[in-house]
């Protein structure tokens, strides 16, 4: 079996020097690889990692392998491949099989190449590993000592299998830390979003009406920064309690048939199917753009799109232009897939080094602890030694409870 599968190694110095400027910005994954790496504690190893392969990701996979572990990875999104970063992984010696644009089929080619290496640590994003080990590969399942997953979307599947008893190993869903979700998925996702949008559109966002569809932690993100960039935002919910938090932060809400012929920009964020469909596009206005920040390219109805659509066409790249029997023309970004990374470079580099610090971290404790199989949070003190070591390299002080403060905490009487 060749040892990486990749576009162009011609490419390598380039994505090289990609990843080595993410690298001066993660001081959270640096102070993991000091402290680690005299005692080699992934040795014996073997981690398959299905993420988005770009300059964040490169880093965290490269000190896996320099902490004693033989890594394979593939990218879990066509778009967001980046070829020089493949190329650059290689370099350094990740099992890397992936390319920018690749088929569902060579997709899904790529996700059984990394399982090949018979891997006993999984680190996931969308759980499509671990859907394919329980459907096609069963037979590596005695072999898996467990693994982690990196977004809400893979979370929801891994719940939705772990409560109908089929989840054979354990996994941590570290997009539940409290260091993912309140910085990762609001500040991370707030920002990126709209670089993605700015790179491609090249269109101003003061001034226009956006609708952003869902308001959990990304949501939020996104509909902040958005209003801070002069914007006018509505939001849809199909959740009360998030549909009154976001009335009373300030947005207009209402249901996607009211919103759907007054958005400027739709962007969708639920992790949901067809949030946006028929119904809706025929209402909205001339010129629209739409865009998906959940994980899968199902929250806007391409099947409805191009049933609505009398022509197709491309006028910037990422961009696919859907033009209606009555002349109106919709936009879709990136082909529905993560606006952030199929239309720029992801989240910020300091919000993934939390992140990803909280990868190394959770597979380790995977590697090193002997759990039940089942879906289980980060574990609150590896949650506390992230954000702490964050704070440590901006140069922040905090307080300590001291004794006194302690006790009284622990006590019911005054």
């Amino acid at each position: 079996m060749p040892e990486f599968e990749v576009k162009d190694m011609s490419l390598a110095e380039h994505g090289l020097k990609k990843i080595d400027w993410a690298w001066q910005y993660m001081p959270s994954m640096q102070y993991s690889y000091e402290k680690y790496k005299d005692a080699q504690p992934f040795k014996g190893a073997v981690i398959a990692a299905c993420l988005h392969l770009e300059a964040k990701t490169a880093n965290l996979l490269i000190t896996l392998k320099k902490l004693g572990a033989t890594v394979a990875a593939c990218g879990s999104n066509p778009l967001s491949t980046q070829d020089d970063i493949c190329a650059g992984l290689a370099e350094r010696g990740v099992h890397v099989y992936s390319h920018r644009g690749m088929t569902t089929e060579e997709y899904f080619k790529y996700v059984n190449k990394v399982l090949d290496y018979k891997p006993n640590v999984i680190i996931d994003d969308g759980a499509d590993l671990v859907a394919t080990l329980h459907t096609e590969r069963k037979e590596l399942i005695p072999n898996i000592l467990g693994g982690s997953e990196e977004t809400t979307s893979g979370v929801k599947r891994l719940r939705a299998m772990n409560n109908d008893g089929v989840l054979k190993f354990p996994m941590i869903a570290v997009n539940d830390a409290l260091s993912k979700y309140l910085f990762d998925n609001r500040y991370g996702t707030g920002q990126s979003v709209w670089d993605g949008f700015v790179r491609t559109t090249n269109m101003v966002v003061a001034g226009k009406t956006v609708v952003v569809v869902g308001y959990g932690w990304c949501g939020r993100g996104v509909a902040m920064r958005a209003a801070g960039l002069g914007a006018h935002v509505i939001v849809t919910e199909v959740d009360p309690h998030k549909a009154c938090e976001a009335l009373m932060d300030g947005f207009r809400v209402m249901s996607m048939e009211e919103a759907a012929p007054l958005g400027d920009v739709f962007l969708t964020l639920t992790g949901n199917i067809h949030v946006i469909r028929r119904e809706h596009f025929e209402k909205m206005k001339n010129g629209v753009v739409l865009g998906n920040a959940g994980h899968f390219d199902v929250e806007i109805s391409k099947p409805d799109l191009e049933s609505l659509a009398v022509k197709k066409e491309q006028l910037r790249d990422n961009i696919d232009t859907y033009i209606m029997k009555d002349g109106r023309r919709i936009n879709l970004l990136g082909e529905g897939r993560l606006t952030n990374l199929a239309c720029a470079d992801g989240h910020p580099i300091e919000i993934m080094d939390l992140s990803f610090s909280l990868q190394l971290e959770a597979a380790l404790y995977i590697y090193t602890h002997k759990i039940a199989n089942g879906l289980y949070p980060v574990p609150m003190e590896i949650d506390r030694e992230v954000m702490n070591s964050k704070l440590a390299a901006l140069g922040v002080k905090i307080d300590s409870m001291t004794p006194e403060q302690v006790e009284y905490m622990k006590s019911w009487q005054e």
